[in-house]
């Protein structure tokens, strides 16, 4: 028998990428409502409430609403949006750092810029390599597609335009999700840029190995992260060090996340660094995958790799 899936915010950047991959997948049926079903509430909340698994691609109040509007426990719900990433009683959409999705009803997907950042540091900060109280800081570039419409449509509409550096503030809404889940004591201080290409994301976390009071040296740190993600077919540990990395305009879609550790030849410093696609294990393809786990299904159904 099928599960039902209701995808609420499907005409999105992320909602339509979800729609492709589920469409057609066996053990999955789609409830889909039309142009003015889906902004009719009525429908929505009935949607919401037949469905076994709902999927939310709304901004964050709507999302906040959205779970309101269901009104039985058997409803299992995935937040997409940045709305539960923090909250009470949701499971952190994570699998590879150990949260239990299968088993959870409410799963909040990480978002895009954290997902490199944690996977870089949650388990060196378990491992006792990196304290929790560390100043760290994390430097990241994004395909535009991860800006959501506004942002898409700036990019293409001005050919000029091919950078975007942001965050100024420091107060971006990721950095929560990247201090409780990664164990720290402090927020990191948070440096996102956006370049012209449509998908496609490098975070990137110095180390002063030197400095760090285990004093790790670059194949600590490289045996620390495949210890935490060995096994993984989504998450690779490489363990040579390329002379660049690229992040190419047109680029294919991938679920894929590559971590690098980077150190000059006296182990003294470290650039650590994910490469992944932001449409990809940073937003739907996450999506996808805790949809399985959650239902039962083959992880990597619906994934590139």
């Amino acid at each position: 028998m099928s599960a039902s899936v209701f995808i609420d915010g499907v005409v999105g950047t992320t909602g339509l990428e979800i729609r492709e991959r589920l469409e057609g997948r066996d053990g999955l049926s789609l409830v889909l409502l039309d142009e003015a079903r889906r902004k009719d509430r009525d429908a929505r909340r009935e949607a919401l409430n037949d469905a076994d698994f709902v999927i939310l691609c709304l901004p964050d109040d709507a999302a906040r609403e959205a779970v309101l509007m269901i009104d039985n426990p058997r409803t299992r719900v995935i937040d997409a949006s940045s709305a539960h990433r923090v909250a009470d009683g949701w499971t952190y959409g994570f699998p590879e750092l150990g949260f239990d999705v299968a088993n959870a009803r409410l799963v909040s997907n990480p978002g895009c810029y954290p997902t490199g950042f944690l996977a870089l540091i949650a388990p060196l900060v378990r491992a006792g390599l990196v304290p929790a109280s560390w100043p760290l800081t994390v430097n990241a570039v994004s395909g535009y597609s991860g800006g959501g419409k506004a942002l898409i449509e700036r990019f293409e509409r001005d050919e000029t335009l091919a950078y975007r550096d942001y965050g100024f503030g420091l107060a971006h809404k990721h950095l929560p999700e990247m201090q409780r889940h990664a164990g720290l004591a402090h927020a990191p201080i948070f440096a996102p840029m956006v370049i012209r290409a449509l998908r496609g994301m490098v975070v990137e976390v110095p180390l002063p190995l030197a400095l760090l009071p285990a004093r790790p040296d670059r194949a600590a740190i490289v045996a620390a992260l495949s210890a935490a993600f060995g096994g993984s077919p989504i998450v690779t540990v490489h363990d040579d060090q390329p002379d660049e990395l690229l992040v190419r305009e047109g680029a294919a879609g991938t679920d894929r996340l590559d971590l690098y550790v980077f150190a000059g030849p006296d182990d003294a410093q470290a650039r650590l660094v994910a490469c992944l696609d932001n449409l990809g294990k940073g937003a739907s393809g996450a999506a996808v995958q805790n949809l399985n786990l959650m239902a039962g299904l083959d992880p990597l159904a619906g994934l590139t790799l």
